[in-house]
């Protein structure tokens, strides 16, 4: 005779699962693919988890599975992720192929603070300083660089609501700031910190993560995420940021 649950654990569990499950897809409805993290993408192709291993869960090992296989596993290698029999490895071995066939140029991809320089390292020499945005989408690929504000920098002149403003309308799921330092100096400053800070909170309040904010000079660039000022992911990578937004 099967073992059976206690009713109120079965109820508990499928409401979690739901939830899950729902969570990804909601964000698809309401802000688009490209809002998406990789992980939720995949959990959403897969639509669901196994007992004990949830569909996030399940997707992340699939996706460390593509990142080690460049983008290319066998079926055999995705059945072996608990939660990925022959059907979803199928499901997921065709979507990449087709994605493949109709994905002409990709655009470029950020991990890293050294991805970002070739998007800023124009402002590095400039006399005045210049503050820009880079959107990216939930691959962390990039959407648009701007330049926000030009002149002297201050949490005045640097207002959430204009650092936004076009991040909002890419759907963007993420930002990298940078800036440059006319002065040469590579040291941030106290109003640096604290710039970057003020808009961490207002990004965590709009559902959009700041992933770095750059400071850039002929001499080379620091990083505020390497510095331990942005806590979104490992210091100095950007690649294992989950959409949570």
């Amino acid at each position: 005779m099967a073992k059976r649950c206690p009713r109120g654990t079965m109820i508990k569990w499928n409401l979690e699962r739901i939830a899950e499950v729902d969570r990804p897809r909601e964000k698809l409805r309401l802000k688009g693919s490209r809002a998406l993290s990789d992980v939720e993408l995949i959990s959403v192709i897969l639509g669901s988890g196994v007992r004990g291993h949830g569909v996030m869960k399940v997707a992340r090992d699939v996706l460390r599975i593509f990142v080690s296989r460049c983008g290319e596993p066998t079926l055999e290698e995705l059945k072996v992720v608990p939660g990925v029999g022959e059907a979803r490895a199928a499901q997921l071995v065709a979507g990449l192929e087709l994605s493949r066939r109709f994905l002409t140029k990709g655009r470029p991809k950020i991990s890293c603070p050294d991805d970002v320089l070739p998007h800023v390292r124009e402002i590095a020499s400039k006399k005045q300083e210049y503050f820009l945005c880079v959107s990216l989408n939930g691959a962390h690929e990039v959407i648009e660089c701007r330049t926000v504000t030009v002149g002297l920098l201050d949490s005045n002149q640097v207002h959430p609501r204009e650092v936004f403003a076009d991040p909002i309308a890419d759907r963007a799921a993420a930002v990298i700031f940078a800036h440059n330092h006319p002065s040469g100096t590579l040291e941030a400053s106290a109003e640096d910190i604290a710039l970057t800070q003020r808009l961490c909170r207002a990004g965590h309040l709009l559902g959009i993560r700041v992933l770095d904010h750059l400071i850039v000079t002929r001499e080379g660039f620091v990083s505020l995420h390497a510095l331990g000022h942005v806590t979104a992911g490992t210091p100095g990578r950007y690649d294992d940021v989950e959409g949570s937004a």
